[in-house]
């Protein structure tokens, strides 16, 4: 039998586009356009001028870039040369990201000419780097001493790379975990896992009839960070389905609202702060943002940011899933079937929104107690959510202990607490670790937050768990103000007290104190920082 193995590497992913000719394009800011013939052959060059410097099996790779065409390569030539695609966190501290380069084992760094000053500071601190190749935007860039060469120099000069196939369960990337504690971990996948969850999210998004559709008539533009997760996964489907895609550089508001307009994005996902930042720009006012679905992921998606989102014909839902997730767990997608028997349509509709949705393809997922036993999928039973599925980070690197606990009783703990309804949908309760315990009582801050966001006047909110003496934990209101509205502590109190006298929720989830903030802390994958904010009231006593 001669019979090819066909194993499921990533550079499968590219034969699609190419087969059927794609005519869309790959844009970086709306300065540089690339068809996907050229895009292919610069994947190729790339591939060569990784070959040159001894790249091969089992090497590491890291890039330090804003969202672009040269991540986008890449993603691809990186994985497909048998190395190990290491994509850098550019928020964490400098000190996290020497210690996530250097503890991945990054022999070759690409590295924007923004990040030199920071590579100036940890340069010492990374031994086993010994080529460094510059990233740029501009025409003609000074290259640093030491330096191997600039990127698209490198490029232009390079032999068209012929990709070997290999093992399938080789790694092809890994990235760093934004833990609030100690030393962010390692998650690795392998091409297996990647090309499985990149025909995980297109079968999913091809069950969606009224919401959340994804086609190659689409027009791409990520808004989450390259670095974080591979942007969700999605750049992997873009590609393979041949749409046109968009990289907007580094974040700006005007930037991405230009090119939302220049480029007629129809596609995104970003987090609930990017959401608010692009609805409430000026430049957002008069733009017509009907026909745009966004993913929201990262953090609970609120009903005024969806009502305020679907008011400009935004097609806002949600999906859930974790770094060790590779991440899509679940997505929102309407059915006719609940809307159409529902006593208020309008008010289903919302509702399925903002929950985390039901599970993608290929995802078993479980609501369980503290002994692995299900509770009941009635809405209302809660326990934590524990999931598999092919595409899940087998192990933290170099973390045994880690690794054990992530997978114990063969299924992955996500930490999270979660209830499943009669249709399916997952609801998300909050954080084990965020759960507000009082007396005898668990109160989610995500109800709290969501009660508190229904005030017209509040722009943010994160609600914590503060020690009380009588009652173990009382909640704490972090509150930020939209620009030109007054603070007002009584009726915001008011809000969460209505709804525990209808039993919507506990007497105890009323805040005994709401902090006014200019901004909350974030993580740097724009998270809320919860821990930052217990240690800001860590030792307050009630007044």
């Amino acid at each position: 039998m001669n019979a090819y193995a066909y194993p499921l590497l990533i550079k499968q992913l590219l034969k699609m586009p190419m087969a059927q000719a794609s005519r869309r394009e790959i844009v970086y800011r709306g300065d540089q356009r690339f068809t996907y013939p050229q895009f292919v052959e610069r994947v190729q060059r790339l591939g060569g001028v990784l070959a040159a410097f001894g790249a091969g099996i089992g090497s590491r790779i890291a890039v330090m870039d804003w969202d672009s065409h040269r991540y986008l390569e890449a993603y691809f030539a990186i994985p497909m040369s048998g190395a190990v695609l290491m994509t850098v966190n550019i928020r964490l501290r400098p000190e996290q990201i020497a210690y996530t380069i250097h503890h991945s084992g990054a022999e070759i760094l690409l590295i924007h000419s923004d990040f030199l000053p920071l590579l100036a500071k940890v340069r010492e601190m990374l031994p086993t780097v010994r080529v460094v190749v510059l990233l740029s935007d501009e025409p003609d860039p000074q290259i640093p001493e030491g330096f191997a060469g600039e990127y698209e120099a490198l490029i232009v000069g390079a032999t068209l790379h012929q990709f070997p196939d290999f093992d399938e369960n080789t790694e092809a990337t890994t990235f760093y975990t934004t833990g609030t504690t100690g030393m962010p971990k390692g998650v690795v996948f392998t091409h297996r896992q990647v090309v499985l969850h990149t025909l995980g999210i297109m079968s999913t998004l091809a069950m969606a009839g009224l919401n959340a559709k994804f086609s190659r008539e689409d027009v791409y533009m990520p808004l989450t960070p390259m670095f974080h997760v591979h942007a969700w996964g999605i750049p992997y489907a873009a590609t393979m389905m041949g749409m046109q895609q968009v990289y907007v550089g580094r974040f700006v508001p005007e930037t991405v609202l230009r090119l939302l307009a220049t480029e007629r994005v129809t596609v995104s996902h970003c987090v609930p702060a990017i959401m608010h930042m692009i609805l409430s720009a000026p430049a957002a006012q008069n733009l017509d943002l009907s026909g745009w679905h966004v993913i929201i992921g990262g953090s609970a998606l609120s009903r005024s940011l969806c009502e305020a989102a679907l008011s400009r014909g935004i097609d806002i839902f949600s999906a859930y899933g974790m770094s060790e997730t590779c991440p899509l767990i679940t997505l929102t997608q309407l059915r006719g079937d609940l809307l159409d028997a529902a006593p208020d349509r309008r008010e289903m509709e919302i509702g399925l929104r903002l929950s985390a949705g039901m599970p993608a393809a290929l995802v078993d997922l479980r609501i369980v107690d503290e002994h692995m036993r299900d509770v009941p999928r009635d809405g209302k039973s809660v326990g934590e959510v524990v999931v598999r599925a092919p595409y899940l980070t087998p192990y933290y690197v170099g973390d045994t202990s880690a690794s054990d606990a992530l997978w114990r009783g063969g299924w992955m703990h996500t930490g999270d607490i979660g209830a499943v309804d009669e249709n399916g949908y997952l609801r998300i309760i909050d954080r084990v670790k965020d759960v507000i315990k009082s007396g005898g009582e668990w109160i989610s801050s995500m109800d709290v937050e969501g009660i508190i966001m229904t005030h017209p006047s509040v722009l943010e909110v994160a609600v914590v768990g503060g020690t009380d003496e009588r009652w173990g934990e009382r909640p704490v209101a972090f509150v930020v103000i939209k620009p030109g509205a007054v603070p007002d502590e009584q009726e915001i109190r008011a809000k969460v007290r209505a709804r525990s006298e209808t039993d919507q929720i506990s007497r105890h989830a009323v805040p005994d104190r709401i902090i006014f903030v200019d901004a909350l802390e974030k993580t740097s994958v724009g998270k809320v920082d919860k821990r930052a904010l217990r240690a800001r009231i860590a030792g307050v006593r009630r007044e």
